[in-house]
């Protein structure tokens, strides 16, 4: 079956440190006249950078792809070639379809005319009649819930009313492509769902959606494959799931010495309790990164006072490199009372029974007074957001194997049958 998105070879280079401005020619006559060896110098402070570079993939008809990086990674440089507002150094594309594209806020919007006016321009701008337009209109409005401003010039919107009104236009008007970028991150919760769920029915009817997004849980929900970007290339390719696992992990370092480095800790100057180092431990009581099914979780974390405390709670959260919250535990979970605690070092020893589901996870510490929030660093001793990174294993040491799962733990049961007996 012939793709519906075809990338060759594609590749975009860029001037760093060259001047955008274009001169008229009445301006490069005067300085010709002014100092004509202006003519045979180039700009040395310039130099060429690739933001792709052999870029090849295929898409086909009602495929969802995700396409993840780090900032720069040369993502929306991808989808602004793909929407065909800058063209590429090499390589080729083909596009077999209506491509509709939400980029950045307001992308093509006249910030001069209305809600109204403008959803007309962006439907004239696909290609579309005006009485299709008039179709959908009424469903655009009803979802971009801008109905008191829609005959407001869009130069007066909020960010939040540009975007909701953006999208639905894109959405609605019947696209064979789909092409949004991280423009949603704009939205509220509520209409970042409204999107996901809006774009997951495109899908669902046969288009294709390329969806950049920051969000790794909703590009694993949302699409079926993912292209991870890195330095202008493609470095994995493959099922969302596998695909953003592999990207998560890249980026948390798996360290065996559980040193809490200065740059780790949430707040600039830690002046009352400052965590040192976090280990995971092994059945020998060794560090180590791997752990396996079934096995529990024991933690050694270090720490230091250095002022007089009083009534703190210490806690731990593991979370899943999607940045979902598994657990969390604090030391009074134990029947432990509030920790008053002396200048000085210490350590505490945490046994955590819980089976946790192949994959990687990872690790924040906190410790707080009476009071103080335990998902974040405010109002809180000290916080370290990405203290350790580790693995679960699928096997366990004794060769159990496990079959995967969506869950996010897999707890122990007991069960008992009685035998029933039937007339």
């Amino acid at each position: 079956m012939k793709p519906i998105i075809k990338v060759e070879g594609l590749g975009k280079q860029y001037r760093v440190g060259a001047r955008q401005k274009f001169p008229t020619l009445r301006d490069s006559l005067v300085s010709a006249v002014r100092n004509p060896f202006n003519l045979l110098r180039t700009n040395g402070n310039s130099e060429m950078f690739w933001a792709l570079r052999d870029v090849e993939f295929e898409v086909g008809n009602g495929e969802v792809i995700g396409i993840i990086g780090r900032n720069g990674a040369g993502k929306s440089t991808l989808l602004k070639i793909l929407s065909r507002i800058t063209d590429p150094t090499t390589g080729r594309v083909e596009l077999y379809g209506r491509v509709a594209s939400l980029l950045e806020v307001g992308t093509g919007f006249h910030p001069e005319l209305t809600g109204r006016e403008n959803v007309f321009l962006n439907g004239a701008i696909l290609g579309m009649h005006k009485a299709e337009i008039d179709r959908k209109f009424d469903e655009i409005v009803a979802f971009a819930e801008i109905e008191r401003f829609l005959d407001t010039p869009v130069k007066r919107y909020s960010s939040g009313m540009y975007v909701r009104l953006a999208f639905a236009v894109a959405a609605h008007l019947e696209p064979e492509i789909l092409i949004v970028d991280e423009v949603l991150a704009v939205g509220d919760a509520q209409f970042q769902k409204k999107c996901l769920g809006k774009m997951n029915e495109v899908a669902k009817g046969g288009r294709t959606v390329l969806f950049v997004s920051h969000n790794m849980r909703a590009v694993a929900q949302l699409c079926g494959r993912c292209l991870w970007i890195d330095g202008g290339q493609i470095i994995s390719r493959g099922p969302s799931n596998e695909v953003v696992v592999e990207y998560l992990s890249s980026s948390q370092p798996q360290k065996m010495d559980g040193l809490i480095t200065k740059e780790m800790h949430y707040h600039d100057e830690v002046a009352e309790l400052c965590f040192t180092r976090i280990a995971l431990l092994d059945k020998d009581s060794n560090p180590t990164v791997v752990t396996y099914f079934g096995e529990p979780l024991r933690f050694r974390v270090e720490f230091e006072v250095l002022t007089p405390l009083e009534q703190i709670r210490l806690g731990l959260v593991i979370n899943k490199f999607d940045e979902t919250i598994v657990c969390a535990v604090q030391h009074t979970d134990a029947a432990m009372d509030l920790l008053n605690l002396q200048p000085g070092s210490y350590i505490a020893h945490i046994q955590i029974d819980i089976q946790l589901i192949p994959a990687p996870y990872y690790i924040s510490l906190f410790a707080k007074p009476e009071g103080g929030y335990w998902t974040s660093g405010e109002r809180s001793l000290d916080y370290i957001g990405h203290a350790l990174a580790f693995n679960v294993e699928e096997v366990s040491a004794e060769g159990r194997a496990v079959l995967p799962t969506n869950a996010l733990i897999h707890p122990a049961s007991r069960w008992t049958l009685e035998g029933l007996e039937y007339n």
